[in-house]
């Protein structure tokens, strides 16, 4: 491959078309780049120095932390809470936000992240990932939880790195999505897949299959109607995948399409959705979309939901359009 651009020549050139870029935002970036290069190496590395296991503690919603859960976590805090680019951060590992120590400068960004996304694949040698997002500040402020809680359309950068047999970045800034592959030999994301695209069109769809009898009636009729094929009234065969790490379906999506759905179920009615709104749904919707796709809750557009908390839980249904409208339009009929 000649004439390689880097993750970083980029963004520089995509600047360079923006008057009011101050390179603040590249600055930025290049931190969250090496907080994940860290990461990546020490998901490769995984038994050989003992970060894998469960760290028998739990987040804050109730879940059983992993050793890399921790770790990771505190990878992206200590790249980013120095820099002089953040006002603030909050991470699905950490109860409350995190505020910016003292000692350093504030900056004009807010930043979300799940450090280590599908964590409970970690110890079977399966595909994580880190998933992140950012939005501006006012200047010069002490950004409580309400300045977090900003409409996933307000966000102004949002990517996913994936830790599979290559490490990839996935990004938007709001002007059409591009992959970046690791070039280990140089330690640089190097573009690979550039301007990518979503089909409208799909045969895939991923669920969690053993959650079956607690889905609405619309997710039901869905599924019921792909698993019949061609004897069914969609008149063509479906294959289904789960892998039980988000960064991996998006993947999967957005390079041969398909369509991702962890629907609202009735195991319990007090959580709305499994996947948290403000680490997950909203920079992997911002993706979708800008690659041409759609994101839903199956009633509502998720970069128009109006945040309520930074831990809040949506049902997710995203992918390949056609198909997310087909879903939505199901729950609409009732």
């Amino acid at each position: 491959m000649t004439n390689k651009v880097s993750l970083t020549q980029f963004i520089i050139e995509q600047q360079r078309g923006l008057p009011e870029a101050s390179g603040t935002f590249t600055l930025l970036l290049n931190n969250i780049v090496t907080a994940c290069k860290e990461i990546s190496h020490l998901v490769n590395r995984g038994n050989l120095v003992g970060v894998l296991g469960s760290a028998e503690s739990e987040n804050i919603q109730g879940e059983v932390q992993k050793k890399l859960d921790i770790i990771t976590n505190d990878i992206m805090v200590n790249a980013l809470n120095w820099t002089g680019h953040l006002a603030g951060m909050a991470s699905e590992e950490v109860d409350d936000i995190i505020a910016i120590p003292a000692q350093y400068p504030k900056g004009k960004y807010l930043a979300l992240f799940d450090p280590l996304d599908g964590s409970s694949n970690i110890d079977v040698n399966l595909a994580v990932g880190t998933i992140f997002s950012i939005l501006r500040c006012r200047e010069g402020v002490e950004p409580a939880v309400e300045d977090f809680l900003r409409q996933g359309a307000e966000q102004v950068c949002a990517g996913f790195v994936l830790y599979g047999p290559s490490t990839m970045m996935v990004l938007t800034t709001g002007h059409g999505v591009n992959g970046f592959t690791l070039d280990q030999d140089i330690g640089e994301f190097i573009l690979t897949h550039p301007d990518m695209k979503i089909p409208e069109e799909t045969s895939e769809f991923a669920i969690n299959m053993s959650n079956q009898r607690f889905w609405e009636p619309p997710v039901q009729r869905y599924i019921d109607e792909c698993v019949q094929g061609t004897e069914g009234p969609r008149g063509k065969n479906f294959n289904m995948r789960w892998s039980a790490s988000l960064v991996a379906e998006v993947y999967r999506i957005l390079t041969r399409g398909g369509v991702f759905l962890y629907p609202f179920d009735l195991r319990d009615p007090s959580k709305p959705g499994r996947l948290r709104l403000m680490y997950e749904a909203n920079p992997m919707a911002f993706i979708i979309e800008q690659a041409g796709g759609a994101c839903s809750t199956g009633r509502e557009r998720i970069l128009d939901i109006k945040p309520t908390g930074i831990h809040q839980r949506v049902p997710l249904v995203l992918g390949s359009k056609n198909e997310v409208e087909r879903i939505v339009a199901y729950h609409q009929e009732g």
